[in-house]
């Protein structure tokens, strides 16, 4: 198969012919043995215990600096693990729709079976939402104290896409012990993706999370920009998460000026 896969089964195919890997049902079995694994532990590392148990004295700090809560009154993080189907996904992302250098291998080189589980960085992820959005940069600082405190390594990005999309997410590296697919066991380290987003986001991902989706499937483009393209999804979409941001700016900026007034 010479040319550049267009569809997710075209690129099973091209890794089956190209590469010799076959992704069979037995590969998502052990897929998701070790995603598990991995999520289990994770909830048991001193790490999240120690997150958990200070989330409490967090929201207490918050609230007593800017008058308001950090969390919901219901929020309760949860640990999560990402389905095969959206994993392989990524990889065909990774090597074949945001790969630039076309056919030759990526920054990095490809994401095969022997190195795409410690390249995925969201195997295993949760999230964390809180109400207003100086709360993100707020809780970023706590988590990375705690990752400081424990010797470890942590990324941290602060994403703000052409597509509206905001949020922090922080990369937690931690070594697990998985089961190899030979029933084996070896030791793997993981990046465990922590976002962190505002009640805003949060609520305007969950309306527009199959969109994404079927967008992130997509590999042909259109030649027209989408900013120009007023009666299209992206258009709607896109300027919707700029618009609540710019809104959650807004809040921030009246809370201040109010507070400055006070005093």
């Amino acid at each position: 198969m010479d040319g550049k896969p267009e569809t997710v089964k075209a690129y099973a195919e091209w890794l089956k012919t190209t590469r010799n890997i076959s992704v069979s049902e037995r590969y998502e079995a052990y897929y998701e043995s070790v995603a598990l694994r991995v999520k289990t532990d994770f909830e048991k590392s001193d790490f999240w215990v120690q997150l958990l148990e200070n989330l409490e004295n967090y929201d207490q700090e918050y609230q007593v600096k800017q008058g308001y809560p950090l969390f919901t009154s219901k929020f309760s993080p949860e640990v999560l693990t990402k389905s095969f189907e959206s994993f392989f996904l990524k990889t065909f992302r990774k090597n074949v729709l945001e790969n630039v250098v076309w056919p030759n291998e990526p920054n990095g080189g490809w994401f095969l079976p022997a190195n795409w589980l410690s390249r995925i960085n969201d195997v295993v992820r949760t999230l964390f939402v809180v109400k207003y959005l100086d709360g993100v940069k707020f809780l970023r600082s706590k988590i990375e104290s705690i990752c400081k405190e424990k010797s470890m390594p942590c990324e941290t990005h602060l994403e703000a896409r052409e597509e509206g999309y905001y949020a922090v997410h922080l990369y937690v590296r931690q070594s697990f012990e998985v089961p190899k697919i030979d029933w084996d066991t070896e030791s793997v380290v993981f990046l465990v993706e922590i976002q962190i987003t505002t009640q805003l986001q949060e609520v305007i991902r969950k309306l527009l999370h199959k969109y994404f989706e079927q967008r992130r499937k997509a590999i042909a483009k259109s030649e027209e920009k989408w900013q120009w393209n007023y009666r299209s999804q992206e258009f709607s979409a896109n300027y919707l998460g700029h618009i609540l941001h710019y809104v959650e700016g807004m809040i921030m900026d009246i809370r201040e000026k109010q507070k400055e007034q006070l005093t």
